[in-house]
This record gives C-alpha cells, structure tokens and sequence, in this order.
C-alpha cells in the first residue's frame, strides 16, 4: 500500500483501484475536539479537489476534499457514533471514506509522507 498527502492535509492510502482517505494528524490537532462528520454518499462521482465532507469541531467546521476523482464506495459508519475517532486515530480508524479511482495518474500530484511532513514544517 501506497500513501500519499494533499495540502489540504488528507491522506490517501491505495490498494489496487481503491484509496482510503482521511485527514492527517496535523489537520485533526488544528481543528480541535471533533464533534461530528458529515460523510459522502457511497456511489456519489467525485472530481479532484472537490469538497466531499465536512469535519465539524469545537473550533469550526472543515470542508475535506477528496485528493483524488471516482466513485465513493464506502464511509466509515463508526463515526456517526464515535466523530472522535478522527481525533485520535487520524492515520488509521479514523478514515472517512474510500474511492474507487477513476485515473491512478493523478497521484502523482500528491505528497509522500516526507514531503508532506516538510511542508507541515514551514507552516
């Protein structure tokens, strides 16, 4: 498995045709004690950057975009109950949904994990 970082602090982890997005630690630290996620619908198309799901914190609520186009094809159910997954498991259970991708090339525009973290560093 493959996992690759948006500036906008997702993560997208692939196997196959399938990526499993979620946003980094360092969005989940930034925007607090989350209170909620507004997930995609399974089956909806997605394009590239667009806003897929909202991640709502005591702080603000956050748009999340998708790093990559497709299909959604599932959501991580969990967290309709338990939103602070993303808090402390960011990197892992605390994914919001997968993609089945449409185009594997447009990976290429996305950060490795040492690229991403420099780029956290001159934030």
């Amino acid at each position: 498995m493959s996992r690759y970082f948006s500036k906008d602090h997702e993560w997208i982890e692939v196997s196959g045709d399938t990526g499993t997005v979620g946003i980094t630690d360092y969005a989940q630290g930034q925007l607090g004690d989350i209170t909620f996620v507004e997930l995609p619908q399974v089956g909806q198309s997605v394009g590239k950057g667009d806003a897929v799901s909202i991640v709502d914190s005591v702080k603000a609520a956050s748009d999340v975009y998708t790093p990559v186009s497709g299909t959604i094809g599932a959501v991580n159910e969990a967290l309709a109950d338990q939103p602070e997954l993303v808090n402390s498991a960011a990197d892992g259970e605390g994914w919001l949904f997968q993609v089945t991708l449409a185009d594997a090339n447009e990976l290429a525009a996305l950060m490795d994990e040492a690229a991403y973290r420099a780029y956290v560093a001159e934030l």
